[in-house]
């Protein structure tokens, strides 16, 4: 999965055995986006946390994003 596919900002791709370690690369990516100063990963990141204030939402997303991370080849 990229970046993009996870609500992020560029195609830098994370290869892994779960969804739980897919997850953590990503977001250690953002962070390091972040601490760099990448205004289109904050940017990325402000509106995710925008989106995802509510709990379902977040719930909702992540689930989805799971059952698109188990339909890969």
């Amino acid at each position: 999965m990229t970046c993009r596919d996870l609500g992020g900002a560029c195609d830098k791709v994370f290869k892994a055995e779960t969804f739980e370690e897919i997850s953590k690369k990503c977001k250690e990516h953002g962070m390091e986006m972040y601490q760099r100063g990448d205004v289109p990963h904050i940017e990325a990141m402000t509106l995710m946390s925008e989106q995802m204030s509510d709990p379902d939402s977040m719930d909702e997303w992540l689930a989805q994003k799971q059952a698109e991370f188990e339909a890969l080849p």
